[in-house]
């Protein structure tokens, strides 16, 4: 809202200024929630950008040698990005709007998500953690997927914000066809996740770069051809593209992996942030905000506790490693059905909440 100034100090003599920039000019006359929605949409495509490349640099500079620990600042990072990003999502059932929706869709945020944890709790207290691996490689399979499904929907985002258009088909392929290469290497160079299973297929690997490398290759390609390429946009649909680069260059589990997981979990805590920040009926901004990050931190630290308990002798906490197994996996099928824009009730949820995004 602007204020009028009319009728304040007629008397007094006003020195001529320099004429300002046409940019600057058109940006002081902007209204108020244009400005605001410029300032948000700015906030939302440089932080996505900067996160995720400052990500893998600090997981990059601060992995460890070999199989040993990381040190704190990394075990902190990697927090963050994994459990407390995994525990945010309980936030979206605070909101009526979306335990309504979850009520209509039972099978998916309901019965599907309790199935899981159920299922693995039980499994991980029958299934001895030696034989376990070898499902692990199939959760990680989805987790990492789960992971470029993000990357493409950041960059489908960035276009539409940038007003150059969601991700073209060419482009979208591009980005699955890198990230199903990157995935296929770390399946069959398992050492790189920290598994001890030996999988027979080690031969793949360089396979494996061949697909990274085509999607890549065919990414640029399709980039090439667009006729606007704003710096936000090609930074992040690069970012999307090259996401799994440190699989095929470092040896090292922590400098190979954990950008991963916390370029993805920083790049969610960000774009949920600015969903919970958005004011709603009964509900400032803020207050908001400060809800989502309190169930985020107690969740992740729940998960947290319970993601180091695969070896212990006790039934029951196996059984509270294999419902963090499976708390996570329910994360992925409640994401997938909350940020699929091309269903009415996340268009409509999403376009109330960051509409500088989605409507520019």
């Amino acid at each position: 809202m602007t204020e009028s100034s009319e009728g304040l100090a007629p008397a007094i003599t006003v020195r001529p200024t320099a004429t300002p920039a046409p940019g600057r000019q058109a940006a002081a006359q902007e209204p108020g929630p244009a400005r605001t929605f410029r300032t948000l949409r700015r906030t939302w495509l440089l932080g996505t950008a900067l996160l995720s490349a400052a990500a893998f640099a600090g997981a990059i500079v601060l992995a460890p040698d070999g199989s040993e620990q990381p040190g704190r600042a990394l075990g902190t990072l990697l927090f963050l990005g994994s459990s407390v990003h995994v525990a945010s999502t309980g936030w979206f059932f605070t909101l009526p709007e979306v335990r309504a929706h979850a009520a209509v869709h039972r099978g998916r945020y309901v019965i599907a998500p309790a199935a899981l944890i159920l299922g693995t709790a039980l499994t991980a207290v029958i299934v001895p953690f030696e034989q376990l691996q070898w499902a692990l490689l199939v959760y990680l399979a989805w987790q990492f997927f789960h992971f470029q499904k993000q990357n493409l929907g950041m960059a489908a985002l960035a276009g539409v914000a940038q007003k150059t258009g969601s991700v073209r088909p060419l482009e979208r392929r591009a980005i699955m066809l890198a990230g199903a290469g990157g995935i296929a290497a770390l399946l069959v160079h398992p050492e790189l996740l920290q598994l001890g299973v030996d999988p027979p297929l080690r031969f793949l690997f360089p396979v494996a770069f061949a697909v990274f490398a085509s999607g890549v290759a065919i990414g640029l390609y399709a980039l090439a051809r667009r006729d606007g390429r704003p710096i936000a946009f090609t930074s992040i649909y690069l970012i999307s593209l090259l996401f799994f680069t440190p699989v095929f260059v470092f040896d090292s589990p922590y400098a190979a992996v954990a950008g991963l997981t916390i370029a993805h979990g920083y790049q969610y805590l960000l774009i949920v942030g600015l969903v919970s920040g958005a004011p709603r009926r009964g509900r400032s901004g803020l207050s908001g905000l400060c809800i989502m990050a309190t169930i985020a931190l107690a969740g992740g630290i729940a998960l947290h506790q319970a993601s180091h308990m695969h070896g212990s002798p006790l039934i029951w906490e196996r059984a509270l490693y294999g419902a963090y197994l499976g708390a996570v996996m329910a994360h992925f099928v409640i994401d997938a059905g909350l940020w699929r824009l091309r269903d009415e009730f996340p268009r409509r949820f999403l376009t109330a909440s960051v509409p500088y995004l989605l409507k520019p």
